[in-house]
């Protein structure tokens, strides 16, 4: 795996910032495909368990420093920690190295609302929840704002009002509908079948392109075959048509893919040969 944690893409500059590697069972990660198939790709731990990185983007631009994601947080408990094999979070002290504060960043983009993406908006303080990044806006999909605050029976045991509320009673929530531009160049694209409402985050400038795929496409292996989904996608199909649509224009515009949970492949690019699409590390 490349150890480069930063790149230029045009006038922007992105830093891959980790909350640490968890451990998931390699079963939800990979969904049908059978266990002597996907071993060969993700080599288990005696819980039947998969590293996956947490890895959360920093983006740079002229005017704006933006954060996608905030990982699993401070506030997992012991027990939590235990099952996810994760002794701690990184994801502030690893922004400190790169120089900033929570106050620094001005926009956090969730790609939806499950725990290891969204664990890290809010902290205790002073025995209170409040949002971890005191100046932000988060931008979220209504769709998914709406999907989070109404949980049902398969989704109330990942969607945790601990990470969502204290942005609404805190005004600094943004709920967008669709496509939309955040700041110049950077773009939340949905992009459902994880979630009813996921949105992946495409990032354009001075003629190259980048695209932060998250849970459409969780490992590099998943972009690749377009019938690896995890357990968890609440449309599988729909993940499957979603990955050939960005695979498409992946190809097109030779973009920059950036997988939020591969803990070997970062950063890569699709490349087409004989008709076959893999993706090379970048």
């Amino acid at each position: 795996m490349s150890q480069e944690r930063t790149r230029r893409l045009g006038n922007v500059v992105l830093h891959l910032v980790s909350d640490g590697i968890c451990w998931m069972d390699g079963g939800a990660i990979f969904g049908v495909v059978p266990k002597t198939i996907w071993q060969r790709v993700a080599e288990p731990d005696p819980q039947n368990r998969v590293p996956m990185e947490l890895n959360c983007l920093l983006i740079e631009t002229c005017d704006e420093v933006i954060l996608v994601n905030t990982g699993f947080g401070p506030k997992m408990s012991p027990k939590e920690r235990e099952i996810y094999r994760i002794p701690e979070s990184r994801l502030l002290a690893n922004l400190a190295e790169l120089g900033f504060g929570p106050e620094d960043i001005h926009i956090v983009i969730n790609t939806h609302l499950h725990p290891d993406h969204c664990g890290g908006n809010t902290m205790y303080k002073d025995g209170k929840l409040v949002p971890t990044f005191p100046k932000a806006t988060y931008v979220v999909q209504e769709q998914e704002w709406h999907d989070a605050t109404h949980p049902n029976e398969r989704t109330r045991a990942v969607y945790l009002a601990e990470n969502l509320l204290p942005l609404e009673e805190r005004h600094q929530l943004r709920l967008i509908r669709g496509e939309e531009h955040i700041v110049e160049g950077i773009r939340c694209l949905p992009t459902p079948g994880h979630t009813f409402g996921h949105q992946s985050v495409a990032i354009e400038s001075a003629g190259e392109a980048a695209i932060f795929l998250s849970d459409m496409a969780p490992w590099a292996v998943h972009l690749e075959r377009l019938a690896w989904t995890t357990a968890f996608d609440v449309q599988p199909l729909q993940t499957v048509d979603v990955k050939r649509s960005v695979r498409q224009w992946a190809l097109r515009s030779n973009a920059l893919l950036i997988f939020e949970h591969d803990p070997r492949v970062p950063w890569g690019r699709l490349q087409e040969d004989a008709g076959v699409l893999r993706v090379v590390e970048a």
